[in-house]
């Protein structure tokens, strides 16, 4: 084993440059609804309404605006992450109706490029504001995503304000699916902006090669590699040789994918998360989305083994007498966890300061359901039946946890979006996932549900 397993190597580490944690506030899931009579929405449109009610929490402040990550309860206010936000551009354009929405929250990325308060480079914070609050400390935050002086309005109070090369890889996924579907040229000017800030900050020559993880808010270097972060550039890269047919993207493609290819335990069937220094792979934890995402981009059946790794080592079920568990009685849930750390979570210390204590069954459902939508591009016999499953579990989710759950300060549209977890996991990358409404698992969902591969070239 090398490194420790508190290394950031996941674009959900926080790279800010003071705070390391979010602060998230613990409450109970909801309790079950009786299922209502007569004509309702499907699973996935009420999914949908979730994303249009995230995007419209704050209309007194504009019409450029992004998507608030988590419901409120959550504890991070109206924080729009990117990756959250890239996301729910590639759902919205995996279902009907969906393309109106999916190019405002394209513009606004944009628009997040353009006008950043420090750089003109062509990055993007791993996170925004969207509307108004008062911090923990007091201090007001009183704009929505764009300030009075027309800058992208940071998020500076949890410290979100680095660039991960991970985050910056799904914004221009995004991006680019916006160009193929739109034919808006801004859209691919965008994407290719990202590829060459990530060409120009990313690339390494160490001896494992690949792209390394981004900067901190104080534009500093992180020497950090993932196997992740060059997954997510396998699509990107791939994306943009199609879509501009330069050739130089093809080989930063294969430079991103040697990479991951070095990462595969061939003994196990699995890929490791990724190197510290450039030199030795970290070889613990082993997270789940490592396994589903190098499906996804590399389509490979030499690999294809990680699916079959991640449903069997890192299932959970995750049930009202277990420790710390947070479903109410009478439910049960099942899926996957976060890593091969979760499942050795200590249940009987706090995630972090002022967190609860973390339930080894917690499922993650943002990665249950890539996995779903793994399974389903892969295909082998019984994937489409085990992706049913994991599907099915995710749609009970969304109809009975996170009960009375508000954006904005407004209340959410009855049984509309995905927690991100049944009850709070430890993920053994310093941080935690809690059951609060979440943009990127519903987001998933979505395209599970339509069978959309946003890291096919």
């Amino acid at each position: 084993m090398t490194g420790s397993p508190r290394q950031p190597l996941s674009r959900r580490t926080l790279i800010g440059t003071g705070i390391t944690a979010a602060i998230l506030t613990a409450t109970g899931t909801g309790t079950a609804r009786a299922a209502q009579d007569g004509a309702e929405a499907s699973a996935p449109r009420r999914a949908q309404a979730f994303l249009a009610a995230a995007m419209d929490a704050y209309p007194d402040h504009g019409t450029i605006r992004l998507t608030q990550s988590y419901a409120d309860q959550a504890g991070l206010f109206s924080t729009a992450f990117t990756y959250d936000n890239a996301l729910a551009i590639l759902a919205l354009l995996a279902c009907p109706g969906g393309d109106a929405r999916a190019v405002a929250l394209g513009d606004a990325l944009l628009y997040a490029q353009d006008h950043d308060p420090a750089h003109d480079d062509g990055r993007l914070r791993q996170a925004y504001n969207v509307g108004p609050y008062t911090f923990y400390d007091g201090s007001p935050q009183p704009d929505g995503f764009v300030r009075a002086d027309g800058t992208a309005n940071v998020g500076t109070q949890f410290g979100f304000t680095g660039t991960a090369v991970g985050d910056m890889a799904w914004a221009g996924i995004a991006l680019g699916a916006l160009a193929g579907r739109t034919g808006g040229r801004r859209f691919l000017t965008g994407a290719v902006r990202i590829g060459e800030w990530i060409e120009r900050v990313g690339r390494t020559d160490e001896p494992l090669g690949g792209y390394k993880f981004g900067v901190n808010g104080a534009d500093e270097r992180l020497p950090f590699t993932s196997t992740e972060h060059n997954t997510d550039l396998v699509g990107l890269f791939g994306q943009l040789a199609r879509l501009t047919g330069d050739r130089v993207w093809r080989e930063r493609r294969a430079r991103a994918r040697a990479f991951v290819e070095k990462m595969w335990e061939p003994s196990g069937g699995f890929f490791y998360t990724g190197t510290n220094d450039g030199v030795t792979i970290n070889k613990s934890p082993v997270p789940e989305d490592t396994q589903t995402w190098t499906h996804l981009a590399l389509a490979s059946r030499t690999h294809s083994r990680s699916l079959d790794w991640a449903a069997r080592e890192l299932a959970v079920r995750d049930t009202a007498d277990r420790p710390n568990s947070t479903v109410p009685s009478g439910q049960s849930y099942e899926g996957v966890t976060f890593s091969s750390a979760s499942l050795l979570a200590d249940e009987d210390a706090p995630i972090a300061d002022g967190q609860p204590r973390p339930d080894r069954g917690g499922v993650w459902f943002e990665g249950t359901a890539h996995l779903a939508l793994a399974l389903r591009e892969r295909g082998s016999a019984g994937d489409e039946k085990r992706a049913r499953r994991l599907l099915a579990s995710i749609e009970r989710a969304q109809d009975l946890l996170g009960d009375a759950q508000t954006v904005g300060g407004t209340a959410l549209p009855a049984r509309s979006g995905v927690v991100s977890a049944s009850s709070p996991l430890d993920t053994g990358f310093g941080f935690g996932y809690y059951p609060y409404r979440h943009t990127g698992a519903t987001a998933w969902y979505l395209l599970a549900t339509a069978r959309a591969n946003p890291l096919g070239a």
